[in-house]
């Protein structure tokens, strides 16, 4: 079992991204598809829950890695390890991937034999001391030459199930975008609550930067940020497709091929903290007092079904009309 955030055995720091598309595929795949699409090892199941809703999480893959770690300061940090990957699918419909790992404050002083990194799965481990403010702003800015890029971790294993596989017909119901969260986590103070600071840069990126309870475990930070990354997408995507949609200008057919797909395969989707653990839900409270988020969501979901109806009520009295 991995030690938690601030641990004496567990890591300073954990860094990740996740990315976030639509499955392309006309119809949301069902249980067993999904199991197969997911099914990255052998050895390993696919692990499947269905309540409340339909959620598949694949087998942990893991990447070897020895190079620099991003920085803000220009540091040369080196760390050697592995990083951990894996895809989840929501509701047969949504498919993410995250890559994320963990790094103690200090390391040997030299870099050891491939054994001594191999124990401990999803860890970087620094030649040396790690400099943890440093490594958190430098990976939340983004990578030099010659440093990690995780992003091309989680792209990879995005692309490796979503751009090839033969399951997919690659019709897709609606045009999308996908979606990049990058974050990190480090342990609070003594006594300070969890926190969430959540910001959007300019070229589209989100970026995450976590205070959580000391103890809790890496995946257990993981999932924190695949549920926010959904929800984020799932307001964007729809939020972009009600923008700018001309209403009324003619008889409804190229509005309805917007809403009517967005109704079918989006809008039950929505359902934050379904599988966050419960001592980190405080941290979605901070950010719907913030942000808003479900109370955004809710005014398009109504919006979209107001104007559904509308359409319907104004058909009929087309149709009744002498």
């Amino acid at each position: 079992m991995t030690a938690g955030l601030g641990t004496p055995e567990g890591p300073a720091l954990v860094c990740g991204e996740v990315r976030t598309c639509l499955l392309p595929t006309r119809d949301a795949v069902d249980e067993p598809t999904a199991v197969q699409l997911l099914r990255l090892r052998a050895d390993e199941r696919v692990r499947v829950s269905r309540h409340p809703n339909r959620h598949a999480v694949s087998p942990d893959v893991l990447t070897g890695v020895d190079c620099r770690l991003p920085t803000a300061t220009g540091a040369r940090i080196r760390a050697v390890g592995t990083v951990t990957a894996r895809a989840v699918l929501v509701e047969g419909r949504v498919l993410q991937s995250t890559a994320y790992f963990s790094a103690p404050a200090d390391g040997p002083d030299r870099r050891r034999p491939w054994g001594y990194y191999l124990v401990r799965p999803g860890t970087l481990v620094p030649v040396g001391r790690l400099a943890e403010k440093s490594v958190t702003e430098g990976f939340l800015t983004g990578h030099q030459p010659g440093e990690l890029d995780i992003g091309s971790i989680a792209e990879s294993l995005l692309a490796r199930i979503s751009r090839t596989h033969r399951l997919l017909d690659y019709d897709t119901p609606l045009n999308t975008a996908d979606t990049a969260l990058r974050w990190t986590a480090a342990p609070t103070a003594d006594g300070e609550p969890a926190s969430l600071r959540f910001t959007k840069a300019d070229d589209g990126l989100r970026i995450v930067e976590l205070l959580l309870p000391r103890g809790t475990g890496p995946a257990v930070a993981a999932g924190l940020c695949e549920d926010l990354a959904l929800h984020d997408w799932l307001l964007t995507t729809v939020n972009d497709k009600l923008d700018g949609l001309r209403i009324g200008t003619d008889d409804g057919t190229a509005a309805l091929k917007v809403l009517r797909p967005l109704v079918d395969h989006l809008l039950h989707l929505w359902m934050p903290q379904a599988r966050v653990d419960r001592a980190l839900r405080t941290t979605w409270e901070e950010l719907e007092k913030d942000a808003g988020y479900t109370r955004q969501w809710n005014t398009l979901a109504q919006r979209i079904r107001d104007q559904l109806a509308l359409r319907n009520l104004t058909r009929r009295d087309a149709l009744a009309a002498p």
